[in-house]
């Protein structure tokens, strides 16, 4: 008889200590969760008992059925305000619980958003966004991860990494070189990697992991990095351009010389090369500088949107069709997003767009900073 599972700690990114798990609900967002969840389906909080299990009685073994866990408050049913039970159904109406990832929106400066959305064919969101906007000037983060489907805790493991590497990104000063740059995304990837282990299941036969995709807006530079084949496009007038290669068995085809349309449709073009997670050999990504030579757009998105729009200039064409009318950053987000989701939806989709100004100095062409060739614009 094997051991039962032990929770284990995660470290909350505010307060540095570990967070109660909750019989019924979350703590952190009250979604109902059961008493042997180790991490919300709503939010992704880490859930740890707050007592430990009671001793044995006579003739019989100690069960994690029989762990108390405290209690956060109930969120009302979002149909009828009725209450909501712990198994996640409303006690008036019957309605099922509305999991809070399943549709998200980001809006921290007026010249960026994100969303990130459930989608159409999946049952959860294992993309998760991160963005962050200083509060004067031209500077950002912007962090997307898409959880692997095939391993477990994949929702968890997005959401602690793009909450590592926005934080790590949000508290750089801002007189950095290039260089310097690069080196601070290659630990924001390092840190992400070591959050989506602290937070998913060390025992797991399948070990979560994630896709990731970073940028840092920094004055008339971009500076992004990637791991796996989530994306980032930079969109302008000028050129519709990739400023990531994907690590996928496809792009591994394109880079031998088949067709890009061939090789994306092939049945493992989406098996990935490099990931964030326990299991991954190689977490450092390659990383690129693109000096702005106009304004234009950054898109980071998961592949639940590219799959609909792969080449930049596809990605491009709907991107300026989502700014009709004078769009805001989070309509040209949502815009995106409805878009892949009319297309059928079948994976989450999560795009972060920043519009953006080339105001300072002379700028020049993106010079690739590590690992990884020029951007392409196909």
């Amino acid at each position: 008889m094997s051991e039962p599972f032990e929770p284990w700690p995660l470290l909350d990114a505010a307060e540095g200590n570990p967070q109660p798990a909750a019989a019924g609900r979350c703590p952190t967002c009250s979604y109902p969760v059961t008493a042997y969840a180790m991490f919300c389906e709503g939010c992704g909080a880490p859930l740890l008992p707050s007592e430990s299990p009671p001793e044995p009685t006579r003739g019989g073994t100690s069960s994690t059925a029989t762990r108390r866990f405290a209690v956060a408050p109930a969120a009302p049913c979002a149909e009828c305000g009725g209450t909501v039970d712990p198994d996640g159904y409303c006690q008036t109406c019957g309605a099922k619980a509305r999991n809070p990832r399943d549709h998200q929106e980001l809006a921290p400066a007026e010249w960026l958003a994100g969303v990130s959305d459930r989608g159409v064919a999946r049952s959860r969101n294992e993309d998760a966004v991160a963005l962050w906007a200083a509060p004067t000037g031209q500077r950002a983060a912007l962090v997307v991860a898409d959880g692997v489907s095939t391993s477990i805790d994949s929702d968890a493991a997005s959401l602690a990494a793009v909450t590592s590497a926005c934080d790590l990104l949000a508290a750089l000063p801002e007189d950095l070189s290039d260089d310097e740059v690069a080196s601070a995304l290659v630990a924001a990837a390092a840190g992400a990697n070591h959050a989506v282990i602290a937070a998913t299941n060390p025992a797991s036969p399948n070990a979560a992991s994630a896709t990731f995709a970073a940028a840092l807006v920094h004055g008339d530079t971009v500076h992004v990095a990637s791991l796996g084949d989530s994306r980032i496009y930079w969109i302008s007038a000028e050129a519709d351009v990739a400023l990531t290669l994907d690590d996928s068995m496809a792009q591994a085809f394109i880079a031998q010389g088949m067709p890009r349309d061939e090789a994306e449709s092939m049945p493992n073009a989406h098996a990935i090369t490099k990931w964030l997670g326990r299991d991954s050999e190689d977490v450092v990504p390659a990383t690129l500088a693109h000096h702005l030579t106009e304004d234009g757009w950054l898109v980071l998105c998961s592949d639940g949107l590219w799959n609909y729009a792969s080449a930049p200039s596809a990605l491009g064409a709907q991107v300026r069709a989502a700014l009709l009318a004078d769009a805001t950053p989070l309509e040209v987000a949502r815009r995106l997003v409805e878009w892949a989701n009319a297309q059928g939806g079948h994976d989450n989709v999560t795009v972060a767009v920043a519009r953006c100004r080339a105001t300072l100095g002379t700028p020049t062409a993106a010079q690739p900073e590590a690992g990884k060739g020029s951007p392409s614009n196909g």
